[in-house]
């Protein structure tokens, strides 16, 4: 198999490096790294499964990670109080 820098892939060997090049990938954006663009302008396959795999790992990390700050810890007293002062005037 070629090293990681040569860009003398066949598409083969390309999608079965995949998980380990994955692994290593900078932020898991291998579509971004310039040592692959060969590989993924002349493999539309390998280009299609690569897209596929950034945008699990995307979807995955925006589940995880979600962006900006949940509700305070204290949200939950406030609504529960004001439901019940609510109720206590009706």
């Amino acid at each position: 198999m070629p090293e990681h820098d040569e860009k003398r892939w066949t598409c083969e060997e390309f999608e079965k490096a995949l998980p380990d090049l994955f692994e290593r990938a900078e932020g898991g954006k291998l579509s971004a790294d310039p040592r692959f663009a060969a590989i993924l302008r002349d493999c539309p396959q390998a280009a299609e499964l690569v897209r596929d795999l950034e945008y699990i790992a995307e979807t995955a990390r925006m589940l995880l990670e979600p962006e900006g700050e949940g509700p305070s810890s204290d949200l939950w007293g406030k609504i529960e109080r004001e439901i019940t002062s609510k109720d206590s005037i009706q």
